[in-house]
């Protein structure tokens, strides 16, 4: 972590300094996101609100990043360090041109709402996509990273400002949120639910957290003072600000009933730590200060910790950071790391052999589907603009030029059960059939989009307020992948989804499976490159893909039991982290090279060796088993891993560092016990499940470590 403590003492003393300035009213009035300008002490207007969440979003034109969980399937600290860097870089650029022009309007600040920490517990929950998946140790890895690309490693000055969010247990359902009081054990939370955060706060720095419009453990999350005073400042040390979900306060006396007027919900959130608010009911903290609600030293606090990070910032000054230009954004740089971020992403579920696919064997190559040549889905939700889109049905037109003959059909609607109203159902499926017959090989492109899942409020099309109902597939999607697979030519299925969806009948009956996630929106050019064999699919799921809901908790039900890998009985459809490639690599060997019997930490050598006879990317996957603590998860839990690339053939020898926190476990308080002196540790390329085992041929090396 950059050590920024003496930036942010200079920073402070110089907030206090211009906040003492100001009147009381003028304090109140800057802990709105649109901050008001106050001219006459050279303060000018600030819009807090940005979004960053993969790629600069609603601000014009930026480099597109996958949707942050195909971020996540690159299990690639160091590739999404880069991408928040590039992030950070085109934020800057826009914000030097933009304000050189005077223009302060939202979204076009500094100081980026993202990531998006939360784990995603359960498959139906539409914002999964803005996460890093199902495990805290991934999503904090991750997360780590992003935040640390975003901010930058100038020890003076941040080059944006980062947010982890939405503060502390929050996925779901989304439509309740506003109302919905998430109840989760102490274990839970200090075992799932918070790491993450912690990670941010203690090893990333982060200078921004946001809280959930739920309530957790009934108290409202921008209100709460266990999460936001008892566990994020006193007990991790955050010295950042805190800023509400938007319109989040006003939830407090609408739905959550827990106050009874603007100003009272003004004052819980003020006193309880929350700085900035996205929304209006800060314009009411004057009256709540008139009412003896909150005091006059509360609201310069506020105040004065929003200055800080401006300063931080480095707003008031001038700096290195105001000469990066506007053509930084969507450079050949920057686009060569998207489109590197979308060919690690993808995750290759099923190959029968037939992938990579041989212009001299598929001369035509049918493209069919509502997700084949669709921009929306390329981007997922919180996305920014392009100044180019390259579809799937694009990306293969351009890779198959003249040396072969690509066809095209929609197949179907995205979810209506027919393209033109007037037409009868199904009135895409005849076109179809058709090219696939006329094919040696299909693509068949299906899926979800922004519309169907995301945000209460934001989805359109969707039934479930942003949710799924279930795992499938819309109804008319279903009869086209059931239609194109009887036809007989190969079908290589491409999945378009932020989330889990059942692929019981593509596993059955394709020939290839691949969860291209949202791809980013030049994605076609990386998925051609896959698909013809220019590049080796190397991306690992960092959700579970179940085959039903079947034997799932309540939506609602906030306990880990029967969650995630971590914690669940049956068998899964594909295993949190699988993923094959056009190559065969294993884990031959692992020894313990390390092990400090206080703090627990070790380092542990493996020999990975690509069997294949192609060049690939892979991902060393270390997991952990306690089987002596009454307090383990039931399962195993990932605790290292390494991102590799071999030559065919080629052998290497890796280390990687296990925290000694791994070696530990959560009692039902919360609380880190060390109850365990014998562990086991599984390295290998996925899981040391049996599934795992079955669909890749391989197993896990096993090293027993005691204390």
């Amino acid at each position: 972590m950059v050590n920024r403590d003496r930036a942010r003492a200079q920073a402070r003393e110089r907030a206090e300094k211009l906040v003492s300035q100001m009147t009381v009213e003028e304090r109140a009035s800057q802990l709105r996101y649109d901050a008001p300008a106050i001219e006459r002490l050279g303060v000018p207007a600030y819009n807090w609100w940005g979004e960053a969440l993969h790629g600069v979003a609603r601000a014009g034109v930026a480099t597109s990043f996958p949707q942050a969980i195909g971020m996540a399937a690159t299990f690639d600290p160091e590739l999404i360090h880069r991408a928040g860097d590039v992030a950070a870089t085109e934020g800057r650029a826009k914000y030097n041109a933009f304000s050189a022009e005077g223009d302060r309007d939202i979204y076009k600040g500094l100081t980026f709402w993202s990531p998006n920490v939360n784990i995603f517990r359960d498959p139906r929950w539409g914002r999964g996509q803005e996460t890093y998946g199902e495990d805290p140790y991934l999503t904090a890895r991750l997360g780590v990273a992003y935040v640390e690309g975003l901010q930058g490693d100038d020890e003076k000055m941040l080059k944006s400002a980062a947010c982890a969010k939405h503060f502390a247990v929050h996925s779901g359902p989304e439509a309740v949120r506003h109302e919905f009081n998430a109840v989760a054990t102490k274990k839970d939370m200090a075992e799932t639910y918070l790491p993450a955060f912690k990670a941010c706060v203690q090893e990333a720095g982060v200078e921004a957290v946001m809280g959930a419009y739920n309530r957790t453990n009934g108290e409202p999350c921008c209100g709460s003072s266990t999460l936001m005073k008892e566990i994020l400042r006193d007990g991790w040390g955050f010295k950042g600000h805190y800023v509400s979900d938007c319109w989040a306060i006003l939830d407090f006396h609408e739905n959550h009933m827990v106050t009874h007027s603007m100003e009272e919900s003004a004052a819980l959130a003020l006193k309880s730590g929350c700085d900035i608010n996205c929304g209006v009911t800060y314009q009411y903290l004057l009256k709540a200060l008139q009412e003896g609600l909150v005091t006059e030293e509360e609201i310069t606090e506020a105040a004065v910790r929003a200055f800080t990070a401006r300063y931080l910032l480095g707003l008031f000054d001038e700096s290195e950071y105001d000469q990066i230009p506007y053509e930084k954004i969507e450079c050949e740089e920057h686009l060569a790391v998207a489109e590197q971020m979308t060919g690690e992403s993808v995750v290759l579920l099923k190959n029968d052999g037939i992938l990579p696919l041989n212009l001299q064997d598929a001369k035509t190559i049918a493209v069919i589907g509502p997700n084949a040549n669709s921009r929306e889905a390329l981007i997922g939700n919180y996305h920014g603009t392009s100044s180019r889109y390259i579809t799937i049905l694009e990306g293969i037109q351009d890779k198959v030029g003249h040396n072969g003959r690509v066809l095209y059909a929609e197949g179907s609607h995205l979810f209506k059960d027919r393209v033109e109203e007037l037409a009868w159902k199904n009135d895409r499926i005849a076109e179809a059939v058709v090219a696939a017959s006329h094919s040696d090989v299909v693509i068949l492109c299906v899926g979800l989009n922004e519309t169907l899942e995301g945000e209460e409020g934001d989805t359109g099309n969707s039934y479930a307020s942003g949710d799924k109902d279930d795992l499938n597939l819309p109804q008319c999607q279903r009869d086209l992948m059931e239609a194109v697979l009887a036809v007989g030519t190969p079908v290589v299925v491409c999945l378009m989804a932020g989330s889990a969806i059942d692929l019981s009948l593509a596993q059955e009956k394709a020939a290839a499976v691949l969860q291209l996630w949202y791809p980013g929106a030049r994605g076609g050019k990386a998925v051609a490159d896959i698909l013809f064999g220019d590049r080796s699919p190397s991306g690992k799921l960092p959700v579970t893909f179940y085959h039903s809901l079947a034997g799932m908790p309540d939506f609602e039900d906030y306990s880990m039991k029967g969650r995630t890998y971590r914690y669940m009985t049956q068998e899964p459809l594909y295993p949190f982290g699988y993923g094959l490639t056009y190559a065969d690599v294993v884990v031959e060997n692992a020894q313990i090279v390390s092990k400090d019997a206080v703090s627990r930490d070790v380092k542990i050598q493996v020999d990975v060796v690509n069997r294949g006879d192609v060049e690939t990317k892979d991902v060393v996957q270390v997991y952990v088993k306690d089987p002596e603590s009454g307090f383990a998860v039931p399962n195993h839990s990932l605790c290292a891993f390494a991102r590799v690339s071999l030559k065919a053939g080629e052998r290497q020898s890796i280390e990687l560092k296990i925290s000694g926190d791994a070696f530990s476990a959560v009692n039902e308080e919360g609380e880190r016990v060390r109850d365990s002196s014998q562990y086991v540790l599984f390295a290998g390329t996925g899981q040391p499940d049996k599934r795992t085992e079955e669909l890749t041929g391989n197993t896990c090396v096993k090293v027993e470590v005691e204390f």
